[in-house]
């Protein structure tokens, strides 16, 4: 199984799945968040398995739950030519659409072309940090933590993604872990809506 580990990379991935969407007469604006998103803006140095979509954009943001026919038809004729999982480009993040993205998520994604038949806005690193504190908060430590320590983030964005994340999830149990996860950070006393 193949592994995304550098920006170049990924170009080469993306450029070819645009080719084969150019093939199909297809064009496709999607919002990537998680590792790839990471690796692509220089991010982060790890590798990642798969690139994953949180949306569609067609001047709103449509959810990408499933992911359009021609659009799987192209990734699937990317997977035979470089021997990747049929998920290499998947809709796991796409629920997080159902509660909302932070505020302003999209006046921050970074915009990349890969040809004409694909556009791909990437989650910026404040998004990320926001992405990356729910995931941890509700997956335990491992890459998530990895990926939000990489990120640096100042105790006033850890404050600002902790709010948004209680969106996601409001129970005492997820505020108990997240009090936990902040102190972890260096972030402590931090007082969050009960």
């Amino acid at each position: 199984m193949m592994n995304i580990r550098s920006k170049d990379e990924a170009g080469r991935l993306l450029e070819a799945l645009g080719e084969q969407l150019l093939s199909l007469d297809e064009q496709y604006e999607l919002v990537v968040v998680g590792g790839s998103a990471l690796i692509a803006l220089d991010l982060i140095a790890r590798p990642t398995q798969d690139v994953d979509v949180v949306a569609l954009h067609t001047g709103v943001l449509e959810t990408a739950t499933p992911l359009p026919a021609p659009l799987l038809v192209a990734r699937d004729q990317v997977a035979r030519d470089f021997r990747l999982p049929d998920d290499w480009l998947n809709d796991g993040p796409a629920a997080l659409l159902d509660f909302g993205l932070p505020a302003g998520f999209m006046s921050r994604a970074v915009r990349r072309e890969y040809g004409p038949a694909l556009t791909i806005w990437y989650a910026s690193r404040l998004d990320q940090i926001h992405l990356k504190l729910y995931a941890t908060v509700d997956e335990g430590p491992g890459r998530h933590e990895a990926d939000l320590r990489a990120l640096a983030p100042t105790p006033e964005e850890l404050l600002v993604a902790a709010e948004w994340s209680r969106t996601h999830d409001p129970s005492p149990d997820y505020r108990t872990i997240l009090l936990q996860v902040l102190d972890a950070f260096g972030v402590s006393g931090a007082s969050l809506s009960a």
